[in-house]
């Protein structure tokens, strides 16, 4: 398991979405993304919640933002070094941000994510 402070795990996941192109961030609607220390699940290492953009409508107002999680302790034990660590966040980081623009995990498979 790698050691790294929060404040560290956090620092990589603001790398990762920096290197988000801004023409996609720009289209990013009423989403946040969080860390989060413990995952609901084995294995699982982010989980995005909420309603893709692909799937709102005329009707879609004061809801509650969309939330992208990354899990900080999933990371850390699965990653073996610093360099994947930040590898591993920055594909996860890409992973939950497509779901946001509604794409699902078989297109992501398909695209190589």
């Amino acid at each position: 398991m790698i050691e790294i402070s929060a404040a560290g795990f956090e620092e990589l996941v603001s790398e990762a979405l920096d290197t988000i192109p801004p023409e996609l961030t720009r289209l990013m609607k009423n989403v946040v993304v969080v860390v989060v220390d413990r995952s609901p699940e084995e294995g699982l290492l982010g989980l995005y919640t909420g309603i893709p953009l692909t799937e709102r409508g005329d009707w879609y107002a004061g809801v509650l933002p969309d939330r992208i999680e990354i899990y900080r302790e999933e990371h850390l034990a699965f990653c073996e070094d610093i360099d994947h660590l930040r590898e591993e966040i920055a594909v996860t980081v890409v992973h939950e941000i497509a779901h946001h623009f509604g794409i699902d995990d078989r297109r992501l498979h398909e695209l190589g994510w």
